[in-house]
């Protein structure tokens, strides 16, 4: 027993299945939700509701867009080099790279990593989405820009395999990023460098 009703111990639980929050953390979070004027929690609700309803994935790279734009700011801009693709793992990848303010080609969003003890295999990525684009003739160079680990890496390497008889070239980023780190930390320095310094696959 909890202590709590059960409304709030659905809302702990609830806030406990967020990625990085633990039980104290939920805990605390719901009182603060309980505390607050209700106007603050309804329109935490609302913008929740919100993007449940309204965001979905670009048709061209599976980034982020809004229901009424089947393509992303990024695919629908011209003054994008179409045939350069830089390949991430998921959406917050791809604001990092473009944080660093030097890359002016377009995307390719796996929307995750092989991991198979998570369930992760190659069906569950958008590789099949990144051959068919490839195969239509518009794409020149694939940059791999997977996070460097060790999911990462074989996740690039299968990505790679299946684009080898495409004639496409096939770069990655420079190891300027440290071997276990993750891009979203990155700085926007680090990740210019390792852009601008990228080496064959």
């Amino acid at each position: 027993m909890s202590g709590y009703s059960s409304a709030v111990d659905r809302l702990i639980s609830a806030l406990g299945r967020l990625p990085g929050i633990g039980a104290k953390s939920a805990e605390r979070l719901a009182h603060h939700l309980l505390k607050c004027s209700n106007e603050e929690a309804l329109a935490l609700a609302e913008a929740i509701r919100d993007v449940k309803d309204r965001v979905r994935h670009c048709e061209t790279c599976y980034h982020l867009t809004e229901s009424e734009q089947p393509q992303c700011a990024i695919c629908r801009d011209s003054r994008r080099d179409a045939g350069l693709v830089c390949v991430v793992e998921q959406p917050r990848d791809l604001l990092a790279l473009e944080k660093a303010g030097t890359y002016q080609g377009v995307y390719h969003v796996l929307l995750g990593r092989l991991a198979p003890l998570q369930g992760m295999g190659p069906e569950q990525l958008t590789v099949e989405a990144l051959e068919d684009r490839v195969r239509s003739g518009t794409v020149r160079e694939i940059i791999m820009a997977t996070n460097p680990n060790l999911e990462g890496d074989g996740t690039a390497l299968l990505v790679a395999n299946r684009l080898a008889d495409t004639g496409v070239k096939i770069t990655r980023l420079a190891r300027g990023l440290a071997s276990g780190s993750v891009l979203e930390f990155a700085n926007k320095e680090m990740l210019a460098d390792a852009i601008s310094g990228r080496q064959p696959f």
